[in-house]
């Protein structure tokens, strides 16, 4: 134990003396960003992450899928997205947006006196562990309102569906997701771990343990938590606990997928009554609104751009920040379900109802972008 503690700080040691540190001297944000070898600790744990996923998660798709597909063509922009977040933007946002943003704030690497529950209650600072889990379940807590928020309000809707557009969600499908969406998230949750008094190390731990279990609870496995089974799922959300959130909607049960909206912790769908368990066989994954399938048929590029002209698009409107499921119709009009809107013509297509509560069309035209047809099972 204790050579991999030297081989860890070691490691530590040499990334933040030949990289951090002449990077956040270069862009003069040295005092801001704190200590080098936080941030040194927060690139060797998203390179850790990276690790976990790839050498773990993805051999366990193949001994036990969910559901089982002939090729992984549509997995491949979401491991491009894992990579590109976890070995840059990730890190970068991170620690030369958020720290320099905390230090502004008076918390952060650079504040020099507690704050947060340390300086409310001065017991929790001889208490690191208890502090900890404190912060961990004011976090959760935290991302299961801003979660429900992201389905229930639509301009944020338009954004987060992207992420639910997936027919072939895998273990790379968590940081599937557009970036304006996520520094929104990223400054929420950052507000509230200044507002705790988070360190950069609490924070980067914080967010590893989030990560992973979101990895593992996107992965196409149908493993019910190991040896923890049916109880280990009333304590972390697990594979099939998550991909009930990403089912494709049931038309004779409309508003059975708006459920199990917890990132670690599904305590919150059951105190809120979201939770669904059951032991039904598992829906495919996806939307049914052509105009958010369409992402499918996109590359990373050209995914975040469509998706933000659906954000503007709801945006700008009223019917955009009223409450509800929706669709998008022409120029990304968000159509509330509660309008009874029909569904916009489309070449080939017939009336559905659409995962995220809406009522849209599916396109059935064979090749037809919006709906390459999914492989088999």
């Amino acid at each position: 134990m204790t050579s991999l503690t030297e081989l860890w700080q070691a490691a530590i040691t040499w990334l933040a003396t030949h990289t951090i540190t002449p990077t956040v001297h270069w862009l003069d944000i040295a005092q801001a960003a704190g200590d080098p070898r936080e941030i040194a600790k927060a690139v060797l744990i998203a390179g850790l992450q990276l690790f976990l996923i790839a050498g773990v998660m993805r051999p366990l798709e193949s001994l036990f899928p969910a559901e089982r597909w002939s090729d992984r063509r549509l997995t491949t922009v979401d491991r491009n997205y894992t990579l590109l977040m976890l070995l840059g933007l990730f890190p970068l946002f991170s620690f030369l947006v958020l720290m320099p943003f905390a230090s502004m704030l008076g918390g952060g690497p650079a504040a020099e006196e507690a704050t947060g529950l340390k300086h409310w209650v001065p017991w929790f600072a001889d208490h690191p562990v208890a502090l900890f889990l404190v912060y961990y379940v004011v976090y959760d807590l935290v991302y299961y309102w801003m979660h429900r928020a992201q389905h229930v309000i639509p301009w944020w809707w338009a954004m987060h569906s992207m992420h639910h557009s997936q027919r072939q969600m895998s273990c790379w499908s968590n940081d599937r997701s557009h970036y304006l969406d996520g520094m929104l998230q990223s400054f929420i949750l950052a507000t509230v771990g200044l507002a705790m008094g988070v360190e950069p190390s609490e924070f980067a731990l914080l967010g590893l343990l989030s990560e992973l279990v979101q990895n593992f609870s996107h992965a196409n496995v149908r493993l019910r938590l190991g040896w923890l089974g049916r109880v280990g799922e009333r304590v972390l959300v697990g594979p099939l606990f998550h991909r009930h959130h990403h089912m494709l909607r049931d038309p004779e049960r409309p508003t059975r997928h708006n459920c199990n909206f917890g990132q670690v912790l599904p305590w919150w769908d059951m105190l809120f009554g979201t939770a669904l368990y059951t032991d039904e066989p598992v829906r495919p994954t996806g939307v049914s609104d052509p105009e958010v399938d369409a992402d499918n048929e996109r590359g990373l590029v050209a995914m975040q751009w469509h998706t933000l002209k659906r954000f503007w698009g709801a945006f700008r409107r009223r019917e955009g920040w009223r409450l509800g499921d929706v669709s998008f119709g022409p120029g990304y009009r968000p159509i509330h379900d509660d309008d009874g809107a029909q569904p916009h013509p489309a070449a080939g297509a017939a009336a559905v109802t659409g995962a995220s509560g809406t009522t849209g069309v599916a396109p059935t035209a064979p090749g037809s972008a919006a709906s390459a047809p999914r492989t088999s099972r």
